[in-house]
This record gives C-alpha cells, sequence and structure tokens, in this order.
C-alpha cells in the first residue's frame, strides 16, 4: 500500500521536478556517494565478530552488533544485503532466498553466537537454513556447478557455524550430495589458484581477497604473508571481511585505523567493498541514466563528469598495472575507455589490454574465469567500440567473449530462471546481439524492467556491489515516464506516417514492399535522439520512398517508364508522367519542397533544393543502372558494381534532407562529411548484399555476394560471404570512429548521431536475415517499442528478461531425452553460444582451414584486390578503399 501511494503522489510531480531532484540527488556538491552503497550482512558480520582489543569480552563494533539485530528479514528470518531487503516490500518475486542470503545468514549467527546475544535471532535464521538450505543447493547442483565465490565461503561458514555449537548441515541425502560437491568445488578452486603463480609477497591475490574463509591449511601463514597484500589503507583488497580477520589473526594498527575509518564513514551496516573510487561511482550515474534512456535530461551534469573523468584518465598514462585487485583494475579501466569513447573522448585501450600479451595472466583468468567473470563481461563491452587497427582491443574482445561463454556453458537458462544471478542476466543479453543491432529505445525499455534491484557496480566476494541509490523511486518513475511519453509519441507518430503513405498513394500501390511501420521503426527506436518529430518525419518519408521506387526499378516499371521517370527527376519536371511514375515522382517533388520551405538554410533555400535534387538525380540514374545490368543479364566488374551500388543504397537521399533540418549551416561537402557518408553508403550497401543475395539471384538480379564468386571461381556461398564480412567489419570500424570522436572540423554532432542511428538500423535488418523484406520479423519487436506497457512488478525479473534473453525452439522445449541436462546445453549453445565460440560439426567436416570468431566462419583470405573510385561524381569526392 506504502509503495502504491509512493507511486501515486509521484504522479503529481512534473518530469521537471522528478530531473531537479535527481540532479540533487546525484551531482549537487553536497551529494554522499557512499549512502549509494548498500549495506553488506556478510562483511557487517565479519566486523562484529572482531573483539575489543582493551576489553576482549566486548565487541570492537558494538553498533555492527546492533545492526545485524536490526536487520534480520522478519518473516523468513535471513540475512541478506539492505538493498535487497529493501525490496522485499516492493516485490515478492525480487525477495527469492539465494545463495548469498546462506552465507549471510551463517555469518550473522556466527557474530550473534560469539557474544551471546540475538537467541531469538539465531533461532529464526536456523529455521531458515533447515527449510531453505536442502533446497536451494539441490536446484543449484541441478543448474551447474555453483559460483566460485560460493565455494569457498560456504563451506568456511559451515565449518564455523559447527564448531560454535550451531547445528546447521543439511540431513537429506540430496542434500549432502550436493554440499559434498561445493566442498570438492571449493579444492579445486584452490588448488587451480595455488597453481596459478602470481609473482608477489604472500599468498596468491585471490586466496589473500577470501583470507577469512580459507581452510585452516591456508590459514597457518605467518604475519607477513597475512599482509603481504595490504594496501596503503591499511585494507586487503578494500574488504572489510578479510581485513576484519588480518586484523583478528595479527593486531596489525593499519589494519585497526582502515577498520575505523570504514564504521566512522559508512556507519554500523558496512558495505562489502571501501573505499571506493567517487569518480568511478559518478561514471556510474552516467552510465545507469543512459541506459535507462534519461541521459538528455542531465546533459550538462554529465558533460562535467565526462570531462573529470578524461582528465584523470589523461593524467594516469604510463601507470604500470599492479597485481593487487587486478580484474577490478581490468573491470574500471575498460568500463572508463567505454564510456569515454561513447562521449567522444580519444581513449587508448591499451591501458586495459594488456593482458592480452601477458600468458600468465591469460592463463590465470582461464583457470579462475570465475572471478574475473566481471572483468571479462565489461572488457566485452568495451570491445564493441574497436576502431581500425586496434588489434589489441579486437583480441581482448574475442578473448573476453570466450570466458563468458565458458561460465554461461555450467548454467541451464531455461529449467531454473530465478537462479541467474543479475550479472549471469547481464551477459545473456551482451551475448545474444551485437551492439550495433540493438536499437537504443528497446534497450532502454529491457534496462528499465531488469534493473530493480539498482546498478551492479562490481562483484563483490559474496554478492553483486550495488549503488542501492539507482533503484530510488524517483529515478525509476523518470525513467518510466520518459519510456512511456517516448512510447506514446511514437505510437502518434506511427499512425500519422500510415496515415501519409495512404494519402500519397503508397499503401495501395500495388507492387513491391508497403514497408511505411518497418522504415519509421527504425527510424525512432534506433538511436535516442532528441524529441524531434519532424526529424524522424523526413527520414519515414523518405525511406518509404526510396522503398517504394525502388521497388519499381526492380519489379514493376518498364525500360520506357524508368527512362522516362529518371529523366524527369534528372530535368526535376514530372509532364508526361502517368500511373505509378507520377504518383513517385509527386511524393518525391512535394517532400523536397516542404524541406526547402521549411529551412532556415544559411545559404538560402535554392541552394538546399539544388543539392537534394542532385541527390535524388543521381540516386534514380543509379537504381537505372542496376534495372538495364539485370534486364541484359550483365555482370558488371566488381569496382564498377560498388561504385553504383553504394549510391542506389540510397543513404543520402534517406538521411541528408534531415540533416539540413538540424541546423542552419550546411557543412554536407567537408571532407570528414564525406568520408562518414561514403563509408555508411559503403558498409550499408555490404549489409544488405550479404543478405539478400539469395532473394535477388531469384529475381536475376546480381550482387557483390555472386560477384565475387564470379571474379572467383573456386569460391563458393561461404567463402565470398565471409570475404565481405572482413571487409565490412573494417569499414565499419571507422565509421565508428568518425561517427564517435568529436574532431575538429566534424560534421555537427547530431548529423553524427544520425549517421550512428542509420549502421544501426541496417544492421538490425541485416544482422543475421533479410529482416526487412520479412511481413513479420519485426512485428513483435514493434509491439515491445510502441504498444505494450512496461512490466515492472507484475511477473518475476529474471524470467521476464530470459524469455527475452534466450528463445529456444518449441521443437526443442518439448523434446524428450535420456539427458535432460545436454539437451538444455545443446539449445542453450544453438542460441547464443552459436554467435561466437563453436563451429558446427559440418563446418568442421568441410574445412579444415577454417576457424570460427565472433558468430562468422572466416577463410584464408583470397589474393583479389579491388579499388573503388567516384561513388559519387558531382556531390563527393568518391569512395577510394581496397578489398
Amino acid at each position: 500500500m506504502m509503495e502504491m501511494e509512493m507511486e501515486m503522489e509521484m504522479e503529481k510531480y512534473s518530469t521537471d521536478n522528478l530531473v531537479q531532484s535527481v540532479k540533487e540527488d546525484l551531482f549537487s556538491a553536497s551529494a554522499d556517494v557512499y549512502s549509494y552503497m548498500s549495506s553488506c550482512a556478510y562483511d557487517t558480520a565479519w566486523l562484529a565478530m572482531i573483539p575489543d582489543p582493551r576489553q576482549p569480552h566486548r565487541p570492537m563494533f558494538p553498533g555492527c552488533l546492533d545492526w545485524i539485530l536490526a536487520n534480520q528479514n522478519g518473516d523468513a528470518g535471513f540475512w541478506v544485503d539492505q538493498d535487497h531487503l529493501n525490496l522485499h516490500h516492493q516485490s515478492v518475486h525480487l525477495n527469492l532466498p539465494s545463495l548469498d542470503s546462506l552465507t549471510a545468514t551463517l555469518a550473522c549467527m556466527l557474530a550473534l553466537k560469539k557474544w551471546g546475544v540475538g537467541s531469538h535471532n539465531i533461532h529464526k535464521g536456523l529455521r531458515f537454513l533447515e527449510a531453505n538450505m536442502d533446497r536451494l543447493l539441490i536446484m543449484q547442483q541441478l543448474h551447474g556447478p555453483p559460483p566460485e565465490w560460493f565455494s569457498i565461503v560456504f563451506p568456511a561458514m559451515l565449518e564455523l557455524a559447527q564448531s560454535q555449537g550451531l547445528e546447521v548441515y543439511p540431513h537429506s541425502p540430496a542434500s549432502l550430495e550436493a554440499l559434498k560437491n561445493v566442498f570438492n568445488q571449493r579444492e579445486t578452486i584452490l588448488q587451480g589458484i595455488k597453481r596459478s603463480s602470481i609473482p608477489g609477497p604472500g599468498p596468491h591475490p585471490l586466496l589473500a581477497m577470501y583470507l577469512e574463509a580459507l581452510p585452516a591449511g591456508y590459514k597457518n601463514l605467518p604475519e607477513e604473508c597475512i599482509l603481504g597484500h595490504q594496501s596503503e589503507d591499511g585494507s586487503l583488497f578494500q574488504s572489510p571481511s578479510a581485513t576484519a580477520y588480518a586484523f583478528m589473526a595479527t593486531g596489525n594498527d593499519k589494519c585497526m585505523c582502515y577498520l575505523e575509518a570504514l564504521v566512522q564513514r559508512c556507519g554500523h551496516g558496512v558495505p562489502s567493498v571501501y573505499p571506493v573510487d567517487e569518480d568511478m561511482i559518478r561514471l556510474c550515474m552516467v552510465d545507469h541514466l543512459s541506459r535507462l534512456g534519461c541521459a538528455e535530461h542531465f546533459a550538462a551534469e554529465i558533460g562535467s563528469v565526462m570531462e573529470r573523468a578524461y582528465s584523470n584518465w589523461v593524467a594516469q598514462q604510463g601507470r604500470v598495472p599492479g597485481m593487487n585487485n587486478v580484474a577490478h583494475r581490468m573491470y574500471e579501466d575498460s568500463m572508463v575507455f567505454r564510456l569515454l569513447r561513447m562521449h567522444g573522448y580519444r581513449a587508448s585501450p591499451s591501458r586495459f589490454c594488456w593482458f592480452i600479451y601477458d600468458d600468465q595472466m591469460l592463463s590465470n583468468i582461464e583457470e579462475n574465469r570465475g572471478f574475473f567473470k566481471g572483468a571479462m563481461y565489461s572488457v566485452y563491452k568495451a570491445a564493441h567500440l574497436t576502431f581500425s587497427g586496434e588489434d589489441e582491443l579486437d583480441k581482448a574482445g574475442t578473448f573476453s567473449r570466450k570466458i563468458l561463454e565458458k561460465g554461461l556453458l555450467c548454467c541451464d537458462p531455461e529449467d531454473g530462471a530465478e537462479y541467474f544471478n543479475d550479472l549471469q542476466i547481464e551477459i545473456l543479453h551482451e551475448l545474444k546481439l551485437p551492439w550495433l543491432a540493438r536499437m537504443d529505445h528497446i534497450e532502454h525499455r529491457k534496462y528499465i524492467e531488469r534493473s530493480q534491484r539498482g546498478y551492479g557496480l562490481w562483484i563483490g566476494k559474496t554478492s553483486s556491489i550495488r549503488l542501492s541509490c539507482f533503484s530510488h523511486k524517483i529515478i525509476r518513475h523518470l525513467a518510466q515516464r520518459n519510456f512511456t511519453a517516448r512510447q506514446t509519441i511514437y505510437n502518434a507518430e506511427l499512425e500519422e506516417m500510415k496515415r501519409w503513405s495512404k494519402d500519397v498513394g503508397f499503401a495501395n500501390i500495388g507492387f513491391g514492399r508497403e514497408n511505411t511501420a518497418y522504415c519509421y521503426y527504425a527510424t525512432a527506436v534506433g538511436s535516442c535522439l532528441p524529441l524531434l518529430t519532424d526529424l524522424r518525419k523526413i527520414i519515414s518519408k523518405c525511406s518509404v520512398l526510396v522503398t517504394v521506387a525502388d521497388d519499381f526499378f526492380d519489379e514493376k516499371g518498364s525500360a520506357d517508364e524508368l527512362r522516362d521517370l529518371t529523366k524527369a527527376v534528372q530535368r526535376w519536371e514530372g509532364e508526361g508522367l502517368s500511373g505509378h511514375s507520377k504518383v513517385i515522382f509527386d511524393v518525391l517533388d512535394g517532400l523536397v519542397n516542404d524541406l526547402v520551405l521549411g529551412s532556415s538554410c544559411q545559404q538560402g533555400p535554392n541552394y538546399m533544393k539544388k543539392i537534394l535534387q542532385g541527390i535524388w538525380s543521381e540516386t534514380f540514374e543509379s537504381w537505372l543502372k542496376e534495372a538495364e545490368w539485370s534486364r541484359k543479364r550483365h555482370a558488371p566488374p566488381i569496382n564498377e558494381y560498388l561504385r553504383v551500388g553504394a549510391v542506389s543504397i540510397a543513404i543520402q537521399a534517406m538521411i541528408l534532407p534531415a540533416c539540413f533540418v538540424i541546423g542552419p549551416v550546411l557543412p554536407w561537402n567537408s571532407a570528414r562529411y564525406r568520408k562518414s557518408i561514403q563509408l555508411l553508403m559503403v558498409t550499408t550497401r555490404l549489409l544488405n548484399d550479404i543478405q539478400s543475395y539469395q532473394k535477388e539471384l531469384e529475381t536475376g538480379k546480381l550482387n557483390m555476394v555472386m560477384l565475387y564468386m564470379r571474379e572467383n571461381p573456386k569460391a563458393d556461398i561461404k567463402d565470398s560471404v565471409a570475404y565481405i564480412t572482413e571487409i565490412l567489419d573494417e569499414k565499419k570500424k571507422e565509421l565508428l570512429e568518425l561517427t564517435l570522436m568529436n574532431d575538429g572540423n566534424d560534421p555537427p554532432k547530431e548529423w553524427k548521431k544520425i549517421f550512428l542511428a542509420t549502421l544501426k538500423a541496417f544492421q538490425m535488418f541485416f544482422n543475421s536475415s533479410n529482416a526487412f523484406d520479412s511481413p513479420t520479423a519485426l512485428l513483435e519487436d514493434m509491439s515491445f517499442a510502441f504498444y505494450d506497457p512496461l512490466v515492472l512488478h507484475d511477473a518475476p525479473e529474471t524470467s521476464r528478461v530470459l524469455s527475452e534473453s534466450l528463445k529456444f525452439p518449441s521443437e526443442l522445449k518439448n523434446s524428450k531425452t535420456r539427458n535432460p541436462r545436454k539437451s538444455t546445453l545443446m539449445k542453450f549453445q544453438k542460441d547464443v553460444i552459436g554467435h561466437g565460440l563453436i563451429p558446427s560439426p559440418s563446418e568442421n567436416k568441410k574445412s579444415s582451414k577454417q576457424f570460427s570468431i565472433s558468430g562468422r566462419v572466416h577463410y584464408p583470405r583470397r589474393s583479389s584486390s579491388y579499388m573503388v573510385t567516384s561513388v559519387m561524381p558531382r556531390h563527393a569526392a568518391g569512395i577510394v578503399f581496397s578489398m
């Protein structure tokens, strides 16, 4: 009821009020980043166990003991991190007991038992364990090995509890078997860590990080070894629990000072990591608001945060990476790099890609991939922004994907969604679809729905470290309102576009593809552009016109009709046209006139009109040329095909009119504009050709795939597609650099956003099939974007996310096999791992020379080389690139 009342109260506030409230909460000078950190029950319990050095019969931090007494889940009897406990009152689905609740509950019971208080709390904790431990252990065993942290910490907590007279071991044969597997897993992990030798004092860093939870045989260390990884702040890896144990074992003054400073700064419910990089927390704010789709409201604040981040990045150039907490360093550096690039700053990936050249570190990551999962997730996301020539980032992306996929092979995504933690859900989402193929509006929706627990900052020792303020109701309400407002606007604009298409005669023209809805969908949801209605309508109308005219040249028009229409466009006079030709020209003429009348171009309306007429004239000429090739069954040389095909994809015709609407200055003929638009024309043409060659072959129209085979007789379809894909990937990297970086004499930022949105739209349409030509391929996504309301508290979060992330074939869902676990893994490999790790058996048989990277089969490069020139003879310098 309180939740509903608060939601109703927030409905009274305007969006501006909500934005101002968030600014004060997150970006004001008085904002305290530690107030965003969730209290960790496990680490708080270890501080509560420390005896006061002056009065050993009393706790050193009695306030931590009081926190434990006050923060048990009163209904269920378990302890867990504070952000999880708070959500108990918001959604029952988010309060499922989990593995981290077992370790936290055991640690809190140990603290209470040590000081002889809270017998009622201990009793409730024992009842919780008796009711839930068997189920959680058995279900975890069914879904693969437990997380590494659990296999280390849970056995230690059981052993400590048993030594203090707490009867906590399970009794059923099935749960005892599961527990035995956890203990065996602990030994396997510890032995693996010991084999991964890292130079430096003391035990392996991964062992020292879990100092309080190591078996007795690993703890009998001299003081200098225990403190071998102590930081300048007195902590072991900024871990309160490990530092608490080190202090109890050694009495080290620096440890004590760290612990006292921790409680003084954070209160008696301590976080699982301290201290934190406050600038890093602010970057997380930027990331979170951007992923929620709210960044447009905080442009100035985000700009300030990114400027400071870049200054810090430059100041730390040349820093030598240390071995202490190296995974966390990789995570932070790769995240900062990704955000800097997304905001136009130049940053080198060598800051975090150094591990690619360190065989010992690669082996360490492979051997202990569970501990590096968060780091590899962040590195993989950073690798989406690889520029041309950045081989180290390419390699880091390939390696990190392999590590993430291996980790997910141990999980079963179908049989128990609630056993997937937040990071696994994010990894599943990240691996499913290339970043360039994701539509921003849909990404915002999915993130809003799956991030109700706040922002996952880092994977802690026993749970995710969360910035709990980010689940604050005001921020969530702002994100929901923002998304719903966009959805309403998009819905109305789509209906308007449909009416326009009908009014001008396109909706019932009788041939080709009537793709008004698809054209608007790609324009609206591809990139989070400002809410400029005119911009979306212009791009959508031009795209619909291109689709209809292209189909007329491909399918419907006679040779005479096509020549007459092209000549009419060249002289910009429609007299003498009739039928479909007249409809197409009239729509074109009306669009251009409307644009010129509504423009504020400083060079004058006639200047703008002449540019647009020239671009459309070249586009129609290219369509005519391709139609003549098809009629004559002529196969042009690849050079000539690309010169014409880069124009016939009609990118300039679709987006340049919208660029003119944005600002009064037209830098369309600058060198960087020409290079950007040339790359965009080539990449979109090749994306189209890779997925549409079969359809065009059936209609007698050649494209790059077939022409490559014609000029390379020994090549087959796969050879051709692999070769073109290799070139396409390189061109996309070049274009990505031009659209993301803020260099001198650039086109306006808004233009570059349109370029990137266009690339993403084509990547979406032609990612793994020709979705643009399918009448049903995008209907579900369109409903998701324009019509379906947000799903928040009325369905389990993980189940919703997994149902979208992994859509297994129905015939496999219902199949009965002797090994359900193997069947599930086969389905998982088919839908996710097949994007980049495991080549199919048939591929292995066909050629021993091919190999698989990032979901594509690659072949040895052919020796052919092509040069393309003069793609736009009158309106650009031309495209020159080698293949």
